[in-house]
């Protein structure tokens, strides 16, 4: 369904070719504007890309794919048969957990074999999981159209039946105790604890700060399930620039936007190759903080300075090795807890450093796309959360980091992983910050360490430049795929509710 429009097709820029801005230009495009997109890299994607070395394949980004209705959605729009450009399937397992003490448990999709390997692995009783994801499930049904899929600073949406209903429910959310408070009190065994604490990394945020309305991310994962797209992560990129595309959307890559125009109030337009390019509609999909101080400077009285102050989420360190063998134990998804996962949160959000005993998330595609790597080998994706980077010395940190992930998964996977190592690559919070303008690497732009977080996350448009809008995970509702996806819904409706101007 398209705009009515009364006069000439309107003209919009996206600012960024990362998963959100794809998607924005797509809902824009469906609604019956001329889009065109500036991308500073060579390709699409944003964080959501891919490459190649030594035979094997890498998603360089998110690695976790959940509710790919967000997905499906957009090729809806656009009068499209999903399937005939995305296919994707669910995992019958989530997640293979490792501790320290030798525990192996396995995150099944099916609920009730998870709280079954849950009993029978930690002895934490079936009624303290479904007690954990019934609380879970209450929090998303209140959260969901509040929070995540309409813009919190438009004040008719509280007015809706539906958010009023919501409002009223607001005790259910669980806003006033930490995560770490809220699943101590569910459970008695501290691997379980230790397992529900770990979806704060899920936005960049600190389980031990952050505030127990998070507890909703398990939800997502369990009820709604997790997916591997066909083709790889990658796939979702190079899907919906071929929907974009189709859709008159125009690409223009290796083309940074410089700044952008304001007078007095209002946008008009951008600098792009030292030429002006104007248009009525502008989003951002660059993080927030380097929109205004990249693209607006010398329009600091514009900017909304405590927003840009706040506290940023983590990071991540990533290597990608191609590995010699095949690990039979191992899943798609894979992650080797830390003896002490206070200390390791202390060290990375009051120290700015990274434990000697990280927890480790391993991503294997290859064993659901085998030609990610060649026979008998495997392509492995392994990250350790880290801060955001302000200076340190990384260098360092990394050598120091890399030495202690293998010796932690030479130990427990019972093989030296270094003499398999046959292919390596890097990215530290400097590449994730030069390659894709994340201010100071942060994967999530602001953290969640704050019970009103999702309060002080920037509006999907500015309060003070007209013409401006933002999509993206530095803006509300969030990082991470499904909510760069709404971002990009809840920046469509903005504009199509706002509609032309006749003057």
């Amino acid at each position: 369904m398209t705009l009515d429009w009364d006069y000439v097709m309107p003209k919009a820029i996206i600012i960024g070719a990362g998963i959100a801005g794809i998607a924005t230009a797509i809902r824009l495009a469906v609604q019956g504007c001329q889009v065109e997109i500036f991308e500073a890299n060579s390709y699409p994607g944003g964080k959501l890309t891919e490459f190649e070395q030594d035979g094997f394949r890498f998603d360089a980004g998110p690695s976790l794919f959940t509710m790919p209705r967000y997905v499906d959605e957009l090729f809806e729009l656009a009068g499209k048969h999903p399937k005939d450009f995305f296919i994707y399937q669910k995992l019958n397992k989530v997640c293979q957990y490792f501790y320290e003490d030798g525990t192996q448990l396995t995150a099944y999709a099916d609920a009730e074999r998870f709280v079954e390997e849950v009993q029978n692995t930690t002895g934490e009783s079936v009624t303290s999981v479904r007690k954990y994801l019934d609380n879970s499930a209450d929090i998303y049904n209140v959260t969901n159209h509040v929070f995540l899929e309409r813009s919190l600073h438009q004040l008719k949406n509280f007015l809706r039946s539906d958010i009023l209903k919501s409002v009223f429910r607001f005790g259910k959310i669980d806003a006033f105790r930490t995560m770490h408070q809220a699943n101590a009190g569910f459970f008695k065994d501290d691997r379980m604890v230790q397992f529900y604490d770990r979806y704060a990394t899920y936005n960049g945020s600190n389980p031990y700060q952050a505030p127990a309305t998070l507890n909703v991310i398990p939800h997502l994962e369990q009820h709604f399930g997790a997916y591997f797209p066909q083709g790889g992560m990658h796939s979702i990129t190079t899907s919906l620039v071929k929907l974009a595309e189709y859709l008159g959307v125009k690409f223009n890559y290796n083309t940074p936007v410089s700044q952008l125009l304001v007078n007095g109030y209002k946008l008009t337009g951008a600098v792009v190759n030292g030429s002006i390019v104007y248009a009525d509609i502008m989003v951002s999909n660059m993080d927030v903080w380097f929109t205004y101080h990249k693209l607006l400077k010398g329009h600091e009285h514009l900017f909304p300075r405590r927003i840009l102050a706040q506290e940023r989420s983590s990071s991540a360190l990533i290597f990608y090795w191609g590995i010699s063998r095949e690990f039979k134990e191992l899943d798609l998804h894979n992650i080797f807890f830390s003896t002490d996962y206070k200390a390791e949160f202390d060290l990375i959000w009051k120290d700015k450093t990274i434990s000697n005993d990280p927890t480790i998330y391993l991503n294997i595609s290859s064993k659901y796309k085998p030609d990610d790597a060649p026979e008998g080998c495997e392509n492995w994706f392994t990250m350790i959360n880290v801060p955001a980077n302000t200076g340190q010395d990384w260098d360092t940190l990394i050598a120091t980091a890399r030495e202690d992930i293998l010796r932690k998964l030479t130990r427990i996977l019972g093989q030296d992983i270094g003499s398999l190592i046959v292919s390596e690559s890097v990215l530290d919070p400097r590449g994730i910050e030069s390659k894709t303008s994340s201010y100071q690497g942060s994967l999530y732009g602001t953290s969640s360490n704050n019970q009103f977080a999702a309060f002080l996350r920037h509006a999907n448009r500015s309060g003070k430049v007209d013409g401006l809008y933002f999509c993206g995970g530095s803006v509300h509702p969030g990082g991470g795929i499904p909510l760069c996806l709404l971002s990009a819904k809840i920046v469509a409706d903005w504009i199509k509710q706002k509609g032309p101007k006749t003057s």
